[in-house]
């Protein structure tokens, strides 16, 4: 059964966090616990078809971290290729790459500060979006968390002009575990597997740090502001005292 395959996929998954990653994972959590206590924020940027939403205001979890987002909307039709001689304009001026020159924007006009931490991703590690984020964060002094997938990676060339991909640049490196491709399940009458697991990885191994962190900064005698559901009689309250403690502490 189909299903159940998946499972078995899941379980290898998990398996491989459990076997492999514990070390990056406790790196990735002594970072994010150092930027915290010293004042700093945790900034987690869209990570594969929004997973980064499950790290962002849910029960059990940390009011610390925020999401960075930015978006670039133009009226004005911006050439992705040289513009051919004897236009107006730029003519001559060489590729301009939209995608890159949006990140280094949204980086130096955010509230991004030396002593953050951005947490991003790339499956296959080749897409310039994110190492660029990661170039452009720690040129400002942030310290970066990245997921992605070494097997996928190996198979791939950067599309990132420096020739790097995400596990190159990142000073933590989160290995998901997906395959190449990321689908992992072989159903008949389809010539490719099927079904992906790196957004599983990437969910877990991102609770496995904030655990870990929580962890952390509670033996220290720090613990962060919680989350609790607002859907238990007493959530509303306790999020407005945490909500408190956070705004004055910063944690």
């Amino acid at each position: 059964m189909i299903s159940i395959e998946y499972l078995k996929a899941i379980r290898g998954i998990l398996d491989h966090l459990e076997k492999t990653q514990l070390p990056a994972i406790e790196r990735a959590a002594d970072l994010a616990a150092a930027a915290l206590t010293r004042g700093g924020t945790i900034y987690c940027s869209e990570i594969g078809h929004g997973i980064q939403g499950d790290f962002i205001g849910r029960a059990g979890g940390l009011m610390a971290v925020e999401p960075f987002k930015f978006n670039l909307a133009m009226e004005q039709k911006i050439p992705e290729t040289p513009v051919p001689e004897g236009r107006r304009g730029d003519a001559g001026a060489g590729l301009f790459d939209r995608e890159i020159e949006t990140v280094r924007l949204a980086v130096n006009a955010g509230n991004l500060r030396a002593g953050d931490v951005m947490v991003t991703a790339s499956v296959s590690g080749r897409n310039k979006g994110p190492v660029e984020l990661t170039l452009a964060c720690q040129k400002k002094g942030l310290k970066v968390i990245a997921f992605t997938s070494m097997e996928y990676t190996r198979h791939v060339q950067a599309l990132h002009p420096s020739g790097k991909k995400l596990c190159d640049v990142a000073d933590v490196v989160i290995d998901n575990g997906a395959p190449y491709g990321d689908a992992a399940v072989e159903i008949p009458g389809f010539p490719l597997k099927l079904m992906p697991v790196s957004g599983v990885a990437m969910d877990v191994a991102g609770w496995m740090i904030w655990g870990r962190l929580m962890e952390k900064m509670a033996a220290a005698g720090t613990p962060p502001s919680v989350w609790m559901s607002v859907n238990r009689k007493e959530g509303p309250d306790f999020n407005n005292q945490m909500k408190a403690a956070f705004e004055k502490r910063g944690y």
